[in-house]
Protein backbone atom coordinates (compact mmCIF):
# COMPACT_ATOMS: atom_id res chain seq x y z
CA UNK A 1 0.00 0.00 0.00
CA UNK A 2 1.36 3.42 -0.95
CA UNK A 3 1.99 6.02 1.75
CA UNK A 4 -0.65 8.69 2.15
CA UNK A 5 0.49 12.07 0.75
CA UNK A 6 0.61 13.64 4.24
CA UNK A 7 2.96 10.92 5.47
CA UNK A 8 5.22 11.25 2.44
CA UNK A 9 5.25 15.03 2.82
CA UNK A 10 6.36 14.79 6.45
CA UNK A 11 9.05 12.24 5.55
CA UNK A 12 10.43 14.52 2.83
CA UNK A 13 10.38 17.48 5.22
CA UNK A 14 12.38 15.44 7.73
CA UNK A 15 14.98 14.68 5.06
CA UNK A 16 15.09 18.34 4.00
CA UNK A 17 15.68 19.55 7.55
CA UNK A 18 18.26 16.88 8.36
CA UNK A 19 20.32 16.97 5.14
CA UNK A 20 23.26 18.54 6.99
CA UNK A 21 23.73 15.31 8.98
CA UNK A 22 22.96 12.84 6.16
CA UNK A 23 25.88 11.18 4.38
CA UNK A 24 26.06 12.47 0.82
CA UNK A 25 24.16 15.65 1.63
CA UNK A 26 22.01 17.08 -1.15
CA UNK A 27 23.34 14.53 -3.64
CA UNK A 28 21.68 11.82 -1.55
CA UNK A 29 18.51 13.69 -0.58
CA UNK A 30 17.51 15.48 -3.80
CA UNK A 31 16.78 12.34 -5.88
CA UNK A 32 14.41 11.15 -3.14
CA UNK A 33 12.63 14.51 -3.06
CA UNK A 34 12.07 14.41 -6.82
CA UNK A 35 11.03 10.76 -6.95
CA UNK A 36 8.49 10.95 -4.14
CA UNK A 37 6.92 14.39 -4.64
CA UNK A 38 3.83 14.20 -6.85
CA UNK A 39 1.14 16.91 -6.91
CA UNK A 40 -0.73 15.47 -3.92
CA UNK A 41 2.46 15.34 -1.85
CA UNK A 42 3.42 18.90 -2.80
CA UNK A 43 -0.02 20.06 -1.67
CA UNK A 44 0.65 18.50 1.74
CA UNK A 45 4.21 19.86 1.83
CA UNK A 46 2.85 23.39 1.47
CA UNK A 47 0.83 22.92 4.68
CA UNK A 48 3.98 22.26 6.75
CA UNK A 49 6.29 24.77 8.42
CA UNK A 50 8.94 25.74 5.82
CA UNK A 51 6.81 23.85 3.32
CA UNK A 52 6.73 26.59 0.69
CA UNK A 53 10.54 26.67 0.70
CA UNK A 54 10.79 22.91 0.27
CA UNK A 55 8.15 22.93 -2.48
CA UNK A 56 10.11 25.62 -4.35
CA UNK A 57 13.31 23.59 -4.02
CA UNK A 58 11.60 20.48 -5.42
CA UNK A 59 10.20 22.52 -8.31
CA UNK A 60 13.72 23.80 -9.12
CA UNK A 61 15.03 20.23 -9.11
CA UNK A 62 12.23 18.97 -11.34
CA UNK A 63 12.81 21.76 -13.88
CA UNK A 64 16.58 21.34 -13.88
CA UNK A 65 17.12 24.87 -12.58
CA UNK A 66 18.95 23.43 -9.57
CA UNK A 67 21.50 20.60 -10.07
CA UNK A 68 20.74 17.34 -8.28
CA UNK A 69 23.76 17.81 -6.01
CA UNK A 70 22.86 21.33 -4.90
CA UNK A 71 20.25 23.75 -3.53
CA UNK A 72 19.58 27.44 -4.00
CA UNK A 73 21.03 29.07 -0.89
CA UNK A 74 17.82 31.05 -0.35
CA UNK A 75 15.90 27.77 -0.15
CA UNK A 76 18.09 26.19 2.52
CA UNK A 77 16.06 24.87 5.51
CA UNK A 78 17.28 27.81 7.57
CA UNK A 79 16.86 30.45 4.89
CA UNK A 80 20.44 30.30 3.63
CA UNK A 81 21.57 32.87 6.18
CA UNK A 82 22.54 30.16 8.64
CA UNK A 83 24.72 28.40 6.09
CA UNK A 84 26.36 31.64 4.99
CA UNK A 85 27.00 32.71 8.55
CA UNK A 86 28.27 29.47 10.00
CA UNK A 87 30.12 27.54 7.33
CA UNK A 88 33.52 28.35 8.86
CA UNK A 89 34.89 28.55 12.37
CA UNK A 90 35.87 32.17 11.67
CA UNK A 91 32.50 33.19 13.09
CA UNK A 92 33.73 32.02 16.51
CA UNK A 93 36.54 33.64 18.42
CA UNK A 94 39.37 31.65 19.98
CA UNK A 95 37.80 32.27 23.38
CA UNK A 96 34.43 30.97 22.20
CA UNK A 97 35.99 27.86 20.70
CA UNK A 98 37.87 27.22 23.92
CA UNK A 99 34.67 27.62 25.95
CA UNK A 100 32.90 25.14 23.70
CA UNK A 101 35.80 22.71 23.81
CA UNK A 102 35.87 22.72 27.63
CA UNK A 103 32.15 22.00 27.88
CA UNK A 104 32.06 19.45 25.08
CA UNK A 105 34.94 17.46 26.54
CA UNK A 106 32.88 17.09 29.72
CA UNK A 107 29.59 16.37 27.92
CA UNK A 108 27.40 13.49 29.07
CA UNK A 109 24.26 12.75 27.02
CA UNK A 110 21.67 13.79 29.58
CA UNK A 111 19.27 16.68 30.11
CA UNK A 112 21.50 18.51 32.60
CA UNK A 113 24.52 18.69 30.30
CA UNK A 114 22.34 19.50 27.29
CA UNK A 115 20.85 22.45 29.19
CA UNK A 116 24.33 23.60 30.20
CA UNK A 117 25.40 23.77 26.56
CA UNK A 118 22.18 25.48 25.43
CA UNK A 119 22.76 28.24 27.99
CA UNK A 120 26.24 29.16 26.74
CA UNK A 121 26.44 32.65 25.22
CA UNK A 122 28.33 31.29 22.22
CA UNK A 123 25.43 28.89 21.61
CA UNK A 124 22.65 31.40 22.25
CA UNK A 125 23.95 33.68 19.49
CA UNK A 126 22.66 31.15 16.95
CA UNK A 127 19.09 31.38 18.27
CA UNK A 128 16.67 28.54 17.61
CA UNK A 129 19.05 27.04 15.02
CA UNK A 130 21.90 26.53 17.51
CA UNK A 131 22.23 22.80 16.85
CA UNK A 132 22.80 23.36 13.15
CA UNK A 133 24.72 26.61 13.55
CA UNK A 134 27.34 25.25 15.93
CA UNK A 135 27.59 22.14 13.78
CA UNK A 136 28.60 24.23 10.77
CA UNK A 137 30.91 26.39 12.88
CA UNK A 138 32.82 23.32 14.07
CA UNK A 139 33.27 21.92 10.56
CA UNK A 140 37.06 22.44 10.67
CA UNK A 141 37.36 20.86 14.13
CA UNK A 142 36.45 17.20 13.55
CA UNK A 143 37.29 16.30 17.15
CA UNK A 144 34.69 18.73 18.49
CA UNK A 145 32.28 18.10 15.60
CA UNK A 146 32.17 14.41 16.57
CA UNK A 147 31.14 15.32 20.12
CA UNK A 148 28.65 17.84 18.77
CA UNK A 149 26.99 15.07 16.78
CA UNK A 150 26.27 13.38 20.14
CA UNK A 151 24.83 16.68 21.40
CA UNK A 152 22.56 16.84 18.34
CA UNK A 153 21.43 13.26 18.88
CA UNK A 154 20.75 13.89 22.56
CA UNK A 155 18.70 16.99 21.77
CA UNK A 156 16.76 15.05 19.15
CA UNK A 157 16.06 12.29 21.66
CA UNK A 158 14.56 14.72 24.19
CA UNK A 159 12.63 16.48 21.43
CA UNK A 160 11.10 13.18 20.29
CA UNK A 161 10.35 12.24 23.90
CA UNK A 162 8.38 15.46 24.31
CA UNK A 163 6.58 15.00 20.99
CA UNK A 164 5.66 11.43 21.85
CA UNK A 165 4.36 12.40 25.30
CA UNK A 166 2.17 15.08 23.75
CA UNK A 167 0.78 12.76 21.07
CA UNK A 168 -0.18 9.92 23.43
CA UNK A 169 -1.88 12.31 25.85
CA UNK A 170 -4.74 13.13 23.46
CA UNK A 171 -6.90 11.47 20.79
CA UNK A 172 -4.79 10.93 17.69
CA UNK A 173 -5.41 13.10 14.64
CA UNK A 174 -4.63 12.20 11.06
CA UNK A 175 -1.75 14.72 11.15
CA UNK A 176 -0.32 13.10 14.30
CA UNK A 177 -0.64 9.66 12.74
CA UNK A 178 1.29 10.89 9.68
CA UNK A 179 3.99 12.39 11.87
CA UNK A 180 4.40 9.21 13.91
CA UNK A 181 4.72 7.09 10.78
CA UNK A 182 7.20 9.50 9.19
CA UNK A 183 9.31 9.69 12.35
CA UNK A 184 8.88 6.05 13.45
CA UNK A 185 12.51 5.04 12.69
CA UNK A 186 13.76 7.92 14.84
CA UNK A 187 11.33 7.12 17.64
CA UNK A 188 12.56 3.52 17.56
CA UNK A 189 16.17 4.69 17.67
CA UNK A 190 15.93 7.26 20.44
CA UNK A 191 13.08 6.38 22.80
CA UNK A 192 14.74 3.18 24.10
CA UNK A 193 17.49 5.37 25.62
CA UNK A 194 14.90 6.33 28.24
CA UNK A 195 14.73 2.74 29.50
CA UNK A 196 11.45 1.01 30.30
CA UNK A 197 9.54 4.30 30.11
CA UNK A 198 10.82 4.86 26.58
CA UNK A 199 9.94 1.34 25.51
CA UNK A 200 6.44 1.68 26.94
CA UNK A 201 5.99 4.97 25.10
CA UNK A 202 7.21 3.36 21.87
CA UNK A 203 4.61 0.60 22.26
CA UNK A 204 1.85 3.20 22.67
CA UNK A 205 3.00 4.98 19.51
CA UNK A 206 2.99 1.76 17.49
CA UNK A 207 -0.51 0.95 18.74
CA UNK A 208 -1.75 4.40 17.78
CA UNK A 209 -0.35 4.05 14.26
CA UNK A 210 -1.86 0.60 13.77
CA UNK A 211 -5.31 1.56 15.06
CA UNK A 212 -7.45 2.93 12.25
Amino acid sequence: MAERPAITAQRLMNLYRQTHVIAGGWSAVNPILVADADDAVIAEVNKLACGERLAAHIKNLQSGKTPMNSINQELMPYGGAMHAKTNTTETLSDEQLQELENVLNAFVPDEVHLHEIAELDVVKQFGDDWLTGIGFALASRPDLAAIWKTVQQTARAYDLWGVAQTIVSKPISERDRARIQADLPEFETYLPMFGDSGKELMTKLRNMVSSI
